[in-house]
C-alpha cells in the first residue's frame, strides 16, 4: 500500500512516499478514504514532538474511511463508515487501530470532514467541557481562529450557548471564523484593548489559545474576574512563561489542556466524549470547515502549508 514515510528530521520537504505492507488484523483495520493533517506531524518532521518513534515511520493520528474487518465483541463490523484516531500510520491507505479509538461516522459527514474531527473537535470538547468548564451565555475568545482548533472551539462554544470573540491574522481567516459562529471577528494586533471594549470593559470568560507566544500576557489582560486561559498548544513557537501576580489580580486561572494524556490515563473516556459530540456533529452544530484538500502523495506540500500558517480551515489528505 502507498503510504508517506518520516525518515529524517529534516523538516516536511523530505518526507517520502514509499510502498510498505498492510497493516496485520488484530485490531479494527480501516481502508481509509481521508487523513486528517496536525501541527505535531510538522513537528515529528524536525523530531521536536514527544511522540517520535524510530525512524522510518508512517505519521498520521487521524483518518476517516470504512472498517474492513474489526474484532468479535468490538460493537464495528466491515462496511461500518468511521473516523478514528491511530496515534500513527493515518498517511497510508490502510491502518490499524484500537477499537476504543474508532467512531462512527454520522451519515450527513463526508470522509473529508470526518478526518478532520477526532483531534480538534475532541480537543476542544475536552478543553471547554471539561477543563474550561464553559457555560451557556459566557464570551470565549478564540485565538487562531482560522485553523483547525480554531474553527472547532468557535463551532462548539456557539453550540453550547457561549458568544465567540475570534481572533485572527487574515480577513479571509476572519471571515470563516465568522461562517463557524463567530460573534466578532478581530485581528491580533490589539486584541486586548478591542475585547475589552466588546465586553463593555469586562473581559472575557475564556481564552482558548493553541497559539502561545507574546500575545500569552495580553491574553491574561483580556481575562475577566474568574476568567481562564486554556493553554493548548504553541503553534507559534515560543512557550511563554506568567508572572503569577497577573492571576491573583481578578482571580484569573490558567488551565493545562492535556488531552492525550488525560484520554489515555482513563480508559473510555473518549466513547464518552463521542457520545456528547456525535449528536453536534449530526445536527450540523458541529460542522467541519476543510480548507485545503490534497492527494496523499502531496502530504509534504500540505505540511508546509500548516507549518507557514497558510491554512484557512482543516488541511486533509485524501487517499481514495
Amino acid at each position: 500500500m502507498r503510504a508517506i514515510h518520516i525518515s529524517s528530521h529534516d523538516g516536511p520537504d523530505a518526507i517520502e512516499v514509499v510502498d510498505v505492507d498492510e497493516p496485520e488484523s488484530g485490531s479494527v483495520l480501516i481502508d481509509v478514504h481521508a487523513a486528517g493533517v496536525t501541527f505535531p506531524e510538522v513537528l515529528q518532521t524536525r523530531g521536536k514532538y514527544q511522540i517520535s518513534p524510530p525512524m522510518p515511520f508512517v505519521p498520521g493520528s487521524e483518518v476517516a474511511g470504512v472498517v474492513r474487518s474489526a474484532p468479535e465483541g468490538s460493537g464495528l463490523a466491515a462496511g461500518d463508515r468511521v473516523c478514528a484516531m491511530p496515534g500513527l500510520g493515518g498517511f497510508s491507505e490502510v491502518v490499524a487501530t484500537d477499537p476504543s479509538q474508532v467512531f462512527r461516522l454520522p451519515e450527513n459527514l463526508s470522509f473529508v470532514q470526518g478526518a478532520s474531527v477526532p483531534m480538534n473537535v475532541l480537543t476542544v470538547h475536552f478543553a471547554l467541557s471539561h477543563r474550561g468548564r464553559l457555560r451557556s451565555g459566557e464570551t470565549v475568545l478564540v485565538h487562531g481562529a482560522g485553523g483547525g482548533i480554531g474553527i472547532a472551539a468557535t463551532q462548539y462554544a456557539t453550540a453550547v450557548g457561549a458568544r465567540v470573540i475570534a481572533v485572527a491574522s487574515t480577513e479571509e481567516k476572519r471571515e470563516l471564523a465568522r461562517k463557524a459562529g463567530a460573534s466578532e471577528a478581530i485581528p491580533p494586533d490589539g486584541f486586548k484593548d478591542a475585547a475589552k471594549e466588546l465586553t463593555d470593559g469586562r473581559g472575557v470568560d475564556i481564552v482558548v489559545d493553541p497559539v502561545g507566544g507574546d500575545r500569552f500576557t495580553d491574553s491574561i489582560r483580556a481575562l475577566g474576574q474568574e476568567g481562564r486561559i486554556l493553554v493548548i498548544g504553541f503553534t507559534g513557537g515560543e512557550i511563554p512563561t506568567v508572572k503569577v501576580n497577573r492571576l491573583l489580580l481578578g482571580n484569573k486561572s490558567a488551565i493545562g489542556v492535556g488531552w492525550g494524556e488525560y484520554w489515555m490515563s482513563n480508559p473510555g473516556y473518549l466513547q464518552k466524549q463521542w457520545a456528547e459530540v456525535e449528536p453536534l456533529l449530526a445536527d450540523g452544530k458541529l460542522d467541519p470547515l476543510v480548507g485545503a484538500e490534497l492527494p496523499l502523495e502531496k502530504a509534504s506540500e500540505a505540511l508546509q502549508l500548516m507549518d507557514g500558517r497558510g491554512a484557512v480551515g482543516k488541511i486533509v489528505l485524501t487517499t481514495r
